[in-house]
Order: structure tokens, then sequence, then C-alpha cells
């Protein structure tokens, strides 16, 4: 068996001379505690030197990548022409892929190779000969930091850093200008308090403090660069009139000093976002051209590059800045939010509230699309983001005009869809909700009040089974009412047999009935005798 062994001054190949030792992983180290003895377990082969650092750092390179070098595929051909029957055993298992591939040479990787590579790294410096210890340390530093540059030079990530830095100080700006402004408002505001509320603009308040310092110095001071004509006619007045307190020169020039750092970083600031549109147009000009140069530059720096952002489906695109949320929306069980830094673009802000949700989804969608097409695409034009942005608006005007195109058929006819009006419904209040109790008249009310009172002595209540009304004869009436004469002499006496429980069974439910039926026709007589005597009352 042969190891492929890499270093930073070449490649080295070694002949295992014992491979008995290899299925012993766990106690191989031992038999590399001493030169001598891990002389017995390998022998170099042949050691390919590189010439300079650049051949190494293109080795390495092709290392990392998984290619063969050109070094690698020089030493390896020698191997093939004397031993091709050997196998190679190799640290990286996709580069024996390669190797496989490419020289029909079968490789190794397991674990005893792995280990077999610690214990020959252990021991390179005596294994390895004619190589000096200070030359191999001396070519290991050049080679990492070769390869350092190198992985910084190339990586695609390096502009976006730049992006990711400038969007984040903007924002620090802008804190650090509020308060800065907010103070000095407020610390000239004792001695001039009206001037605040005459300029409103910051920049010109700060620059117009600065210029005339104490108010008195105003009369005779000329603003008109600064300030219209209309607005420096009211200072002066305000000037003139003003209940501020008296305050010392120190006071003022601290104030001055104040307000220049207010105009400096102002400026600044003003730099700052040219800098930014300007690299914005060079690494994403399709995104910046669908959402602009802020929203697009805060996109990249949540997402740390412009390849992870390129990652991200639309969906996440959409609510990206809104995760705490989507979070609290997830764990509530209520609606998701639709947008997140999205929704301060240009597309979505000029739509109405309605419509908000259905264009941050299609501008994200596109906006996707043209984030790919910058990190992974060969051209720089905006072309793209311009095509697709002309289509967004096409949609927007449609959903504002409610133009809704037929899904079937020709496509071009429109379809008849009716205005949307709001239809307000007014309501009266209901005031039957206030009381509990139902609502009747009040002369119905007093005849069920003597009703009842009328009621209580004529019969027991008594819950029975409601029978099978059937058509009674004039026999069955007259049978019935001598039954119920007796009836009350009948419940007195205890019933002894069964027998003749169940022959009463019959006339007792024939008794009730009519019991029930004497009753109804008393109320009804009743209610009528009550109804005339109130007619003649009124008469």
């Amino acid at each position: 068996m042969l190891v492929l062994f890499e270093t930073a001054a070449g490649y080295a190949i070694f002949k295992v001379l014992d491979e008995s030792k290899l299925q012993q992983v766990d106690s191989l180290y031992k038999e590399f505690e001493t030169p001598e003895k891990a002389n017995k377990i390998v022998k170099l082969k042949h050691f390919e030197k590189f010439q300079d650092t650049t051949e190494a750092l293109a080795a390495a390179t092709a290392l990392v990548e998984g290619k063969i070098g050109k070094s690698l595929k020089k030493a390896l051909k020698k191997i093939v022409a004397k031993e091709a029957h050997e196998q190679l055993a190799i640290s990286d298992a996709k580069l024996g892929g390669v190797i496989k591939e490419k020289l029909d040479l079968s490789c190794v990787h397991s674990p005893a190779v792995a280990e077999l590579m610690r214990c020959i790294r252990s021991q390179m410096e005596n294994l390895i000969t004619g190589l000096p210890p200070r030359e191999i340390s001396a070519m290991s530093l050049g080679l990492a930091h070769s390869l350092s540059r190198y992985k910084l030079k190339f990586s695609p990530d390096k502009v976006d850093t730049m992006i990711v830095q400038a969007i984040s100080l903007l924002d620090d700006l802008d804190k650090e200008l509020n308060n800065y402004i907010m103070r000095c408002r407020e610390w000239y505001g004792w001695h001039f308090p009206e001037l605040g509320k005459v300029v409103t603009d910051n920049l010109a308040y700060c620059k117009t403090v600065r210029k005339i310092g104490d108010r008195t110095n105003v009369s005779s001071s000329d603003l008109s660069d600064l300030l219209p004509e209309e607005i420096e006619a009211e200072v002066k007045l305000a000037a003139e009139i003003s209940m501020g307190t008296e305050v010392s020169e120190q006071d003022i020039g601290n104030i001055r000093h104040l307000c220049d750092q207010v105009i400096e970083i102002t400026d600044y600031r003003a730099q700052l976002y040219d800098y930014l549109k300007n690299r914005m147009m060079a690494i994403a000009p399709n995104l910046t051209v669908m959402v602009g140069e802020l929203v697009g530059a805060r996109l990249i720096s949540h997402a740390g590059s412009l390849l992870n952002l390129a990652k991200h489906p639309a969906s996440t695109v959409q609510i990206l800045g809104a995760e705490k949320a989507l979070f609290r929306a997830l764990k509530t069980r209520k609606d998701t939010p639709k947008y997140g830094l999205i929704y301060h673009a240009s597309l979505v802000g000029q739509t109405t509230a309605k419509n908000k949700g259905k264009i941050s989804r299609m501008l994200a969608a596109k906006a996707s699309l043209a984030i790919r097409y910058d990190a992974l695409g060969e051209d720089t034009n905006a072309e793209m983001g311009a095509e697709n942005r002309a289509k967004l608006e096409a949609r927007l005007r449609q959903l504002e005009e409610k133009g809704i195109r037929r899904i079937s058929g020709t496509g071009k006819a429109m379809a008849k869809s009716d205005k949307y009006q709001h239809k307000s419904e007014v309501r009266m209040y209901d005031p039957s909700g206030d009381s509990t109790i139902p609502s009747t008249s009040k002369k119905r009310k007093f005849e069920e009040v003597e009703e009842e009172e009328e009621e209580e002595p004529v019969t027991p209540v008594v819950k029975m089974k409601k029978p099978k009304k059937e058509p009674v004869t004039e026999e069955e009436e007259a049978e019935t009412s001598a039954a119920a004469e007796e009836t009350p002499k009948k419940k007195k006496k205890k019933k002894k047999d069964k027998k003749a429980d169940d022959e009463t069974e019959e006339p007792k439910e024939e008794e009730e009935e009519l019991a029930v039926t004497e009753s109804s026709e008393k109320k009804k007589k009743k209610k009528k005798k009550k109804v005339k005597e109130e007619e003649e009352d009124d008469d």
C-alpha cells in the first residue's frame, strides 16, 4: 500500500512496510513513538518538492477545491508507471474519486488511514530526508499567508462587507444626529426658544445658531443665504420679544461647537449615502432598481452577504426583518406578517393598504430573482431589474383600477366586476335587551294574575304522560263523569291485588283527561266574562 502525504514543502509518497499494523488503529501511535519504529512501518518512496510559494499556493488551492494540481499529477504518473497495482491511501475522499477517474488508481480512505496520516505528521521531519526543519516551518508560514491572501482576494463576500458596514454606519449616524440635534435645540432653547418653532429644518437651525450666536446679534446679521425672506423676518421679530434667559459667551461657544459637529456629521452622512448608492449599483444593480439602494443594502446586511441572500426563497425575503413578529404569530396561532424590510420599498409604499400584501409578495418574488442574477450571474447590467419593475408597476395599476383579466378565453377582454362600494349599516338601538322580564301588555298581565289566583284551589297538579287522543262518545262521557265522582273515595282505599290495579288503569287515564278539559273550559268562560265587563266599563 502507498500513502499520499501533503506538506507545505511538497508531496510525499510513502510505502507501508507492515500493513498488519494498520488493523490496530487504537495502538498505531505506539509504533511511531520513535523515528526507528516509524521507519519500520513506512518508508519514503518519492518526494515532489515545490519550486516556490506560487506553486505551493496553486497546489493547495487545487486540493481545497478537490482537483489534481500539476505537481501532484506529475508525481502520481511516476508511481503509475512503476506500481500501478498498489492501492493509494489518501486523506480526502473527494480527491480520491478524481484520482481514480483520471489516473485509474484504486484509492483507500478509512479511519485507519486518517490515524496513519496523524502518525506520519508527528514524525514528518525524520521520515522525509533531505529537508531541514527550518525550511519546512518557513514554507508552512509562507503558504499560510499566501492562501489567506488568495482567499480574501477572491472571496465572493469581500465586497458585501463594505455594503454591510456602510449601511450599519449610516443607521448609527442617523441616531447620533438625532441625539445631537435634540440636545442642540434644547440647549439653545433656554436662550432663544422661539427660534425652534420658526426654523423647523434641523440643518438650517444649526447653521442659523452658529451664525447669530447671541440673539441680540440677529438684527445685525444677514441670514438671507440660510433662510427665506419670510422666515428671516419672523426670526428677527421673535428675537426682539424673546422670553429666553441670558447666557454667557462661553455657553454660546459650546453651543456653536455642537452645531459644527452636527453640520460635519450631516455632510459626512450625505457623502456616505452617495458611496453606498454607487457600491450598490456596482454590486447588485438589479436589486437596487427593484427595491432601492437603502432597502437592498439592509436586506444584504440582514442576510450577512449577497450570496447568503441569494440562497433565501422569495417567502423568506418577503418577511426578512420581521422574524420576531413571525415567531410570535406562530406561537399564538395568529396571522403571520406579510412584509418585513421590504415594506420600505417605494412600490409597496405607494399602494393602498388593501393591496400592500399582494404587492410585497410579488415584489419579493421578483427581487429574489434579481438577487440571484446579481450574485451568480456574469452580466452587470440592470435590464432584468428594470423589466421586472415595469411588470410590477403595470400589475399595481391593474390592481388599483380593479381590472381583473379573464383566466380562460382570449384573455384580452376585461372581466366585468362590480365597483366596490362601502356600505355602512345603520343599526337602531334595541331596548328589549335591557330587561330580562318578558314584555307583555298590562291588561294581559292583570288577567294572568287573576287566573292564577282562581286556579290554585281547583285541581291538584298531576304529572302524567300524555296519552293518545281518541274521539270521545256520549256514552263514554257519561261513564267518565260517574267515575270522576268515585275517584276521591278510591284514592283513600289501599289497593291490594295487582289484577285490580290493571283493571283501574284505563278508567283513571280517561278521568284525568276529563278533568283537564273541564278546567280549560272554565278558564275560557272566565276570560270571556272579564273581557265583556271591561268593554262595558269602557262604554
